[in-house]
């Protein structure tokens, strides 16, 4: 049987650390040739040199995502290098600063805004473009939760993931019928680097225990798991899911 993803050239974003770096592994494994991307340049290198060292078909592109030009070259970085985009998973993200709503600064509040929302925008901006000169393909946009949701201290967070989840429909609705198929992720909370930072964080860690009693299965996701769902949505085998906002929070949506 042939891997899910078998030869399709896929753009992923933050593709560094966290999550990114475990769906990096799980589209390789399904056959994907990636273009990884990162601010950090030297963890993404190393994501890429791993991959091309287990015989998979891996290049890093480093890109500051407050950046058009930076996003259009990027796009443009991997069609050049690939031939063709076939799929991206927007999961480029910052966190929130953990104050309540007056206490954020607008610097704060931009900068959040300008990777988490404003990145995505232009990121489908350009992805679209590439895609529609090859026939088609399939964007995964990284919410959260948080984007149908809300806890204390994250104003600036959860306004860009709703945001989210809105551009995700928006853009559906934009290109379903040129054969470009747009899709959210929702992740609950997911055992990363960035949330060992926020355990730490007197503003957030008093939540981290409600937060896992939340989760109707009493844990929190790994990483690839997020990488296993981002999987289907980029294959042909959710071919006709188009503009959905899917959760893999293992039921905390539902509590």
């Amino acid at each position: 049987m042939r891997p899910v993803l078998d030869g399709k050239v896929v753009l992923v974003t933050g593709g560094a650390g966290g999550i990114g770096v475990a769906a990096c592994q799980v589209l390789a494994d399904a056959g994907a040739y990636l273009a990884i991307s990162d601010i950090a340049e030297e963890a993404g290198q190393a994501v890429a040199d791993s991959l091309s060292g287990q015989g998979r078909n891996a290049v890093f592109i480093a890109a500051d995502l407050s950046s058009e030009s930076a996003i259009e070259n990027l796009i443009a970085q991997t069609v050049a290098h690939f031939g063709r985009l076939d799929g991206a998973l927007n999961n480029a993200g910052k966190e929130q600063h953990n104050l309540a709503l007056d206490e954020i600064t607008l610097a704060q509040w931009d900068s959040v805004m300008r990777i988490d929302l404003t990145a995505v925008f232009l990121c489908i901006k350009y992805q679209v473009r590439a895609m529609l000169a090859n026939g088609g393909g399939s964007i995964v946009n990284m919410a959260s939760g948080l984007g149908q949701i809300a806890i204390p201290n994250a104003a600036e967070y959860v306004a860009a993931k709703h945001g989210v989840i809105g551009i995700t429909r928006a853009a559906a609705a934009d290109y379903g019928a040129r054969n470009i198929r747009v899709n959210a992720l929702l992740p609950g909370i997911v055992r990363t680097p960035m949330i060992d930072r926020l355990s730490d964080d007197p503003g957030f860690s008093h939540l981290i225990e409600k937060l896992k009693m939340r989760h109707l299965m009493q844990r929190f996701a790994e990483p690839h798991e997020i990488g296993e769902a981002a999987k289907w949505l980029l294959s042909d085998g959710a071919s006709f899911v188009n503009g959905t906002a899917l959760a893999v929070d293992g039921g905390a949506l539902a509590n």
